[in-house]
């Protein structure tokens, strides 16, 4: 007996394509952009010890393989150590989902932050597949395509460039289970083989179906299996997106078998039979043999075919962002029942000459070394041969990288980056991205305002040790480390930066056109342009300046003798000065000379007597003298006859400065005021109505027409 080379030493490739019912094998080796098949053979499985393209019984399927591995390593005299599998795309798991996030600031958005929108996409679906299917499996993600951007609810193709506002975005992520990756290296290990490559069968039927030159076209892969039919769509020269439906040549198979009374396998044949001959030959269970014409079959199982087509086509475009694709090839056994490309085609509307079948027509690049092979070469060979094909193209399989110091097993697509190496590890999201400090939330004059926090350090991240970031490409055995990103100073603002509180507003003092700024009270406390805001701040932009504030603020020394007037009114420190108003300060003998000369009323003690004259004549000359104590008397005016005064009654009367109507008002003669007063000083005539009613308010509230007012009340009146 010859002795047996090592695989590694005749460097052939060893692939398994692990199915529902068989195991197909094949070893071969490239040479020249050829593969060259040296020699398959297929095995079926005595038992279910498979269902729907998950592993049920790992010994047994272990055996199975095991079995086909001893058959070829006889037919090739090679030692086979290391093999290629797929995962079968009927055990993919497609989530849509809608993400949305609205941006305060109107910055640009730039394709990092496009990257992590998709990236907390793919969190929300997967968190939302794990809450549907209330499993605690770990999940790869395998990949995903954005089928929409919205910019401000309005769809729009690229986001890159565009002002921040709401933004969302449609997307579908695939997403492929641990049990059954877990499940296919077990059973391979049980026949001592180590998994050299792993891809995904859609994958692997494109690694010979759709040739390299055509995969920037957006096509679509249809494998219709026993009972699924496993769909991929490519564009821009990768994977966008994955599909599976549980319909298939199986439901096809059924019918022929109920219509010729058959048992399934041989009218699993008949179908296979119909593909490629007109007429077709088999006998029923009565033991009677039959003829039937593919024209009849096709028939027979035309509106299943017409059913399938239709649920395909909607799953394409599904997955496409809700448009055809150019071109679908059709691969497995399903797929060469009459009418299916044909029926296809019609239901995509596009050409019926690009909807195809592919088998052995596309296997140009296969050369076939073994003579007299068990195995038909036929479009259920495409993904057993696309197996071992994908070896070479070293992508579209799993590899083992290290992230901060944990083993990781991540699906390599082809454009697998730190980002991706993250998510598979649990790494938060918000971790890799600079995070904002807290928002400083307040309000101004009852409308609410938000300053966001400053953004913090971008996460630090080696490979290899050497500096990275999030969308540097990884290999397999790449060593990652990533430093968690940092949360940026909470917002900030001084009552200086509020808009209201920088502008100014024009009074007259003493003469003078003066520009003062304004004021403003927070939580009811006055504070200057320094006062740091703080959350829950309700700030209060004040359109007046007290005359007191306006003195200190142009360094007018204010003393008992100080006469303050506003509009020739005579007012206290306290009266609001609002803009346009005139505002005089004077003090010593003049300015009390002027002061019970020209305003004898006002802000005065009057005295009442009854039935008796003034003492004084306020219109004859007065003379001012200042005491020691530095008050002032005074003496003069016409003196009169008079008879002894009678007991007098004192009452101290004052001004009262409202804004009635955004207008402002002065009351004069009274000590204190109620609403109802101010009908004496504005033109509204009660007696003529001019709407349904009168809205009055104070303060934005509703008062009684008895109810006090005070200095600086805001007022309105009118019809309503």
């Amino acid at each position: 007996m010859a002795t047996m080379s090592e695989q590694s030493e005749q460097k052939v490739v060893f692939g398994l394509d692990i199915g529902t019912r068989s195991v197909v094998g094949t070893v071969g080796y490239m040479q020249d952009n050829t593969f060259n098949v040296m020699a398959q053979t297929v095995r079926k499985h005595e038992t279910r010890a498979m269902l729907d393209g998950q592993i049920h019984d790992i010994g047994k399927v272990g055996a199975t393989i095991r079995e086909v591995k001893e058959a070829l390593e006889e037919k090739t005299q090679i030692h086979l150590t290391d093999v290629c599998i797929a995962a079968a795309g009927r055990v993919l798991r497609t989530v849509k989902t809608n993400f949305e996030e609205e941006y305060t600031d109107n910055r640009e958005l730039t394709q990092e932050e496009i990257y992590n929108l998709e990236s907390k996409a793919v969190e929300k679906a997967y968190q939302e597949f794990l809450q549907q299917n209330q499993s605690d499996m770990k999940f790869y993600l395998v990949g995903y395509s954005v089928m929409h951007y919205y910019l401000d609810d309005y769809q729009i193709a690229n986001l890159e460039g565009h002002n921040a506002g709401r933004v969302a975005l449609d997307l579908i992520a695939t997403f492929l289970p641990d049990d059954c990756v877990d499940g296919l290296y077990k059973a391979c290990e049980r026949a001592d083989l180590k998994v050299a490559n792993m891809t995904l069968e859609p994958i692997a039927a494109m690694m010979v179906a759709i040739p390299p030159q055509f995969r920037m076209l957006n096509l679509a892969l249809v494998d219709v299996g026993a009972g699924t039919s496993d769909i991929c769509i490519t564009d821009d020269g990768t994977i966008t997106s994955y599909g599976m439906l549980p319909i298939a040549g199986d439901s096809i198979t059924e019918i022929i078998a109920q219509h010729c009374l058959v048992d399934f396998n041989t009218a699993d044949q008949i179908k296979i039979d119909a593909s490629h001959m007109e007429q077709v030959k088999y006998i029923d269970i009565m033991g009677l043999e039959k003829t039937i014409s593919s024209k009849e079959i096709a028939k027979m199982i035309k509106p299943l075919v017409e059913k399938m087509s239709k649920m395909v086509t909607q799953q394409i475009k599904q997955l496409n962002g809700n448009k055809p694709v150019s071109a679908v090839f059709v691969v497995g056994g399903g797929g060469c029942v009459p009418g299916y490309t044909k029926a296809l085609a019609k239901e995509m509307k596009i050409p019926e000459e690009r909807v195809a079948l592919r088998g052995e027509e596309v296997m140009k690049n296969i050369k076939f070394l073994e003579e007299n092979s068990e195995v038909e070469r036929d479009s259920l060979m495409v993904t057993p041969l696309g197996i071992c094909v994908s070896f070479y193209e070293q992508s579209n399989n799993f590899v083992f990288v290290s992230f901060n110091g944990q083993q990781t097993k991540i699906y390599d697509n082809g454009k697998l980056a730190i980002v991706d190496a993250a998510m598979q590890a649990d790494f938060p999201n918000e971790d890799l991205f600079p995070k904002r400090g807290e928002e400083l939330r307040f309000s101004v004059n009852g409308q609410e305002r938000m300053v966001r926090g400053e953004p913090g350090e971008s996460a630090v991240i080696t490979l290899n040790g050497s500096p990275a970031d999030i969308h540097t490409k990884i290999h397999a055995n790449d060593i990652i480390e990533v430093q968690s990103s940092t949360v940026g100073k909470p917002g900030r603002s001084e009552l200086a930066d509020v808009n209201e509180f920088k502008g100014t507003f024009n009074i007259t003092v003493d003469g003078k056109s003066i520009d003062v700024p304004r004021t403003a009270e927070v939580n009811g406390e006055p504070q200057t342009g320094y006062y740091n805001i703080k959350s829950g701040d309700e700030i209060k932009i004040l359109d007046y300046e007290t005359a007191e504030q306006i003195a200190r603020l142009l360094d007018i020394e204010l003393t008992e003798d100080t006469v303050i007037t506003v509009n020739n009114e005579i007012a206290g420190m306290d009266t609001p000065v609002y803009e346009n108003f005139k505002v005089e300060f004077k003090s010593g003998k003049d300015a009390v000379l002027e002061y019970y000369q020209n305003f004898p009323d006002a802000d005065m003690v009057a005295i009442e007597q009854e039935n008796e004259e003034s003492s004084y004549d306020a219109d004859a000359d007065l003379e001012v003298e200042e005491n020691e104590d530095g008050s002032y008397s005074i003496s003069g005016g016409e003196e009169r006859e008079k008879p002894a005064p009678a007991p007098s009654k004192r009452v101290i009367t004052r001004d009262l400065h409202v804004v009635v109507n955004n207008e402002p008002i002065t009351l004069h003669g009274k000590s204190d005021y109620i609403f109802v007063d101010i009908f004496d000083v504005i033109d509204f005539d009660l007696s003529k109505p001019n709407g349904r009613s009168i809205v009055t308010t104070l303060n934005g509230g509703t008062p009684d027409y008895m109810q006090a007012i005070h200095e600086g009340d805001k007022i309105e009146v009118y019809w309503k």
